[in-house]
């Protein structure tokens, strides 16, 4: 799942996200290198953070929201409806955290390797759901938050807010994700041909591109993405069998196109302007990667670490991450002990649902936040 760009977010007429309160940056393994679950490790690593609000005097008001594949730090730029009524700022403190191996400000492909001077570009580590938690629990150390009121996000976003309440089973009050599970076959293959279509692009060099980026392989990883996050009946409703409206149509002319096809086609060309084809593989496999009865040896050590009350929403008309899979994890985190809720949000929209059809997430959610 991949955050929308402001442009693509509705908002109502009354709606102003509010901007962030700080913006900042937090440095660290300087002499020791911080070492990662796939073996390698980093050096002066940076995470780009945003806080919204105030923390109050006990800090225990703190929401961490994290982000999809493509989202940032800038939580208003992606989810903004979550500041109007489930999370206002009089009551709630709201940090965003850009994960390690993105594009937006933390330590990520594109940025220069301390021991060569150079881009990592694909010799960047593999990284893991785990490392990007165990980055922002030091984070939040150097801020002062012993411990988190909420962890919540959807996607790779609920996949952290659900290691959160693993790995850290006392600094986390609930966790809370959204159309998150371990990938199945599924979205295991739709992953790898992406990775296929960016390291195929002849501009991709080995993942040493400068200038010239593999844009045709980043788009079409893009578009291939868009589809599994939507769903049949959504796609119907839209499009259906119509023409593009450039005037060719594609039953008379083979430069013609049906109207899905330019929609793709869009949403891949306005990806480029914004994401790093690097970012784009080191993300979709620490996805890949994330099974915590893996890390943990089953799911009975791994779930029964839980102390956090957890609330999974699974989604419809998800087939990137099927509401049984979510339903699945709920039933195996209750069977090791933990406090587990399952909801779930019927919706045309797939994946992006949590994103498109906010009032219906919100009735779910709140008595959750509440």
């Amino acid at each position: 799942m991949a955050s929308p760009s402001p442009a693509q977010v509705q908002r109502s007429p009354t709606q102003v996200p509010p901007r962030p309160t700080y913006i900042g940056d937090f440095s660290f393994a300087h002499r020791h290198p911080f070492v990662l679950d796939g073996g390698g490790s980093l050096s002066r690593v940076n995470l780009r953070y945003a806080i919204y609000g105030t923390p109050n005097a006990a800090r225990d008001n703190v929401v961490l929201v994290c982000h999809a594949l493509s989202g940032s730090a800038e939580v208003h730029d992606w989810w903004p409806q979550l500041f109007e009524n489930l999370l206002p700022l009089d009551r709630y403190c709201v940090l965003g955290v850009n994960i390690l191996g993105s594009c937006y400000g933390s330590t990520g492909p594109s940025q220069v390797d301390p021991s060569t001077g150079e881009p990592f570009g694909a010799t960047f580590p593999l990284i893991s759901v785990r490392d990007i938690v165990r980055a922002q629990a030091l984070l939040m150390d150097s801020l002062g938050i012993a411990r988190l009121r909420v962890a919540m996000g959807g996607s790779i976003g609920g996949m952290q807010a659900l290691q959160w309440a693993i790995e850290y089973p006392d600094r986390v009050g609930r966790a809370i994700a959204v159309g998150a599970a371990p990938l199945g076959a599924m979205g295991l293959a739709l992953n790898h041909l992406q990775r296929q279509m960016i390291e195929l692009d002849p501009m991709w060099q080995g993942g040493t591109y400068t200038d010239h980026k593999p844009g045709r392989g980043l788009s079409l990883a893009r578009a291939l993405a868009t589809c599994s996050y939507k769903s049949t009946e959504l796609f119907d409703e839209r499009y259906g069998r119509r023409a593009n409206r450039t005037g060719l149509s594609p039953l008379t002319n083979a430069a013609g196109r049906f109207d899905v096809a330019g929609y793709l086609d869009y949403q891949g060309s306005r990806f480029l302007e914004r994401f790093d084809a690097n970012s784009y593989l080191c993300i979709t496999r620490t996805m890949d990667n994330y099974d915590p009865a893996v890390t943990y040896g089953s799911e009975q050590v791994a779930y029964g670490r839980i102390r956090a009350k957890i609330g999974l929403v699974g989604i419809s008309s998800d087939w990137l991450f099927p509401e049984k899979d979510v339903r699945g994890m709920a039933g195996a985190m209750q069977r090791a002990g933990a406090d587990c809720e399952y909801r779930e949000q019927t919706s045309a929209h797939g994946h992006d649902a949590f994103l498109a059809e906010w009032p219906a997430l919100e009735k779910i959610l709140s008595p959750w936040i509440a």
